[in-house]
């Protein structure tokens, strides 16, 4: 746990992750110094109501206004193609970066991100389920690659802002190297895709739309055993911030390397990609940057009606 007391900024209060996020970072030591809303979900308004209720102190207008108070940023747009433009003032500024998953819906965000990253940023961020107990757990069985047989993960909601978990939990278990990406098809409202590492080993991920919730799931089969791993919420956000807060803090090094961060929103796309293209198996590392990836306002739209069903 970090020992350095961050002054954290919240930028953009779209889900339930801020609110949930806050008395953790209380607990680590940290302080929520600052909030900036952007207001693709809530009124104006909002962004007072939520600092005045949890006790923040400032409420700014702008970016601009909240950069020189903090000493880094969480970026919680439901707009994942916000979330460059959402950190570049921080980033120019020294300031750390924490991205909420999806990272991006496209390459070339991605590529922007690695280059800050590159060129000294601190920068990570991403889906919780890649750092959860259970991942760390399974990974005690000292299991080695050449054991491995298959593995199948997958959640419910939707296949990219909620899907991106189960194809975290995949990378958690299996490692980095993704190679390769192709569509399985689909059923009951799921599909199924397939991805290949380069070394071979395989998984598949199943996500998208079912009649009721799903709780994040993996099944993993070696040569000498087969676990059913079934995450326990309630310690996700825990787990994901004392992996990445230290980092922050200068106290440790990033968790992941960006390039193997980024593995995980890169094999979504690639998902999508082959999906368009007939089941045609895509290589992450050769998907066009032209390549329009997940439409981020557009789910910011649907998120919005959803949680409020008069706006529509």
């Amino acid at each position: 746990m970090s020992q350095t007391k961050l002054r954290i900024g919240l930028v953009d209060l779209d889900t339930s992750h801020p609110g949930s996020f806050l008395p953790i970072l209380r607990e680590m030591g940290h302080e929520v110094v600052a909030v900036n809303d952007g207001g693709a979900i809530y009124p104006d308004g909002y962004a007072a109501k939520f600092a005045g209720d949890n006790g923040i102190p400032s409420v700014c207008d702008t970016l601009e206004e909240l950069v020189p108070l903090v000493d880094m940023a969480i970026i919680h747009s439901c707009n994942w193609d916000v979330h460059v433009e959402r950190a570049r003032p921080f980033v120019e500024a020294g300031k750390g970066v924490f991205i909420d998953k999806p990272l991006a819906g496209n390459v070339r965000d991605l590529r922007q991100i690695v280059k800050w990253v590159e060129e000294g940023a601190r920068i990570t961020g991403g889906s919780a389920l890649r750092y959860c107990p259970e991942v760390r757990g399974w990974h005690e069985h000292g299991i080695a690659k050449e054991e491995w047989v298959y593995a199948l993960a997958g959640c419910a909601v939707d296949e990219f802002n909620y899907g991106i978990h189960a194809y975290s939990l995949l990378h958690g278990l299996m490692g980095p190297g993704v190679r390769s990406v192709r569509a399985l098809g689909g059923s009951g409202g799921q599909r199924q895709m397939e991805l290949t590492w380069e070394d071979g080993r395989a998984g598949v991920v199943s996500v998208g739309k079912t009649a009721g919730y799903l709780p994040f799931y993996a099944n993993v089969v070696t040569q000498k055993r087969a676990d059913y791993i079934h995450v326990d919420n309630r310690k996700l956000y825990r787990g994901l911030l004392e992996a990445t807060l230290p980092y922050f803090a200068g106290e440790a090094p990033a968790p992941l390397p960006i390039g193997q961060l980024i593995e995980v929103e890169l094999a979504a796309i690639a998902a999508n990609l082959s999906y368009e293209q007939g089941g045609a198996a895509v290589s992450i590392a050769e998907i066009p940057e032209s390549y329009a990836g997940y439409d981020g306002a557009a789910f910011a739209v649907s998120y919005k009606e959803l949680k409020f069903p008069a706006a529509k």
